[in-house]
């Protein structure tokens, strides 16, 4: 059997970046449990499904959709210091709608709407701009009755 049709479907380069960097973290990863953490977002962007956080492709076979990235750094407890990864596709009304719900949230004095994925982008980056190094969050971090994660805001703090 010949695999070499699946060498033009992936980079390659970034399996191999990804597996050094899998050996090297090995053994530090600790899952982070659903529960209540104070974070700060450490990543807020609009950017494509199926790309790694340097925007290159993941899988030249599947689709790319618009979708919402979050990095929440936990800040305290056992977990310091680890990532928590919120992903949410933002292409039907109700995914931006939960979007728009999370991203008033942040209490960041930015008006939130969709009009177009440009203006979007350029809101997503508004936001973190007028959220960075001023605010971090209590965010419960949980899974609804479907299996998928939640996230909630439930405090707002001005970083002194």
């Amino acid at each position: 059997m010949d695999f070499s049709k699946f060498d033009e479907k992936f980079d390659l380069e970034g399996l191999k970046n990804d597996i050094k960097e899998a050996n090297e973290n090995s053994g530090n990863y600790k899952e982070v449990p659903l529960g209540s953490y104070e974070v700060k977002i450490e990543k807020l962007e609009l950017t494509l499904s199926n790309t790694d956080e340097n925007g290159n492709i993941k899988d030249k076979n599947k689709d790319q959709k618009p979708m919402v990235r979050i990095w929440f750094k936990i800040l305290e407890g056992e977990f310091k210091g680890s990532l928590i990864f919120y992903n949410q596709l933002v292409t039907e009304g109700f995914q931006l709608n939960i979007m728009n719900e999370f991203l008033n949230s942040l209490d960041s004095g930015v008006d939130v709407y969709f009009e177009s994925f440009n203006q979007y982008k350029d809101m997503i980056l508004d936001i973190h701009e007028a959220i960075d190094g001023k605010l971090e969050y209590l965010l419960e971090y949980d899974k609804n009755n479907k299996g998928y994660s939640t996230y909630k805001i439930e405090e707002v703090y001005e970083v002194a």
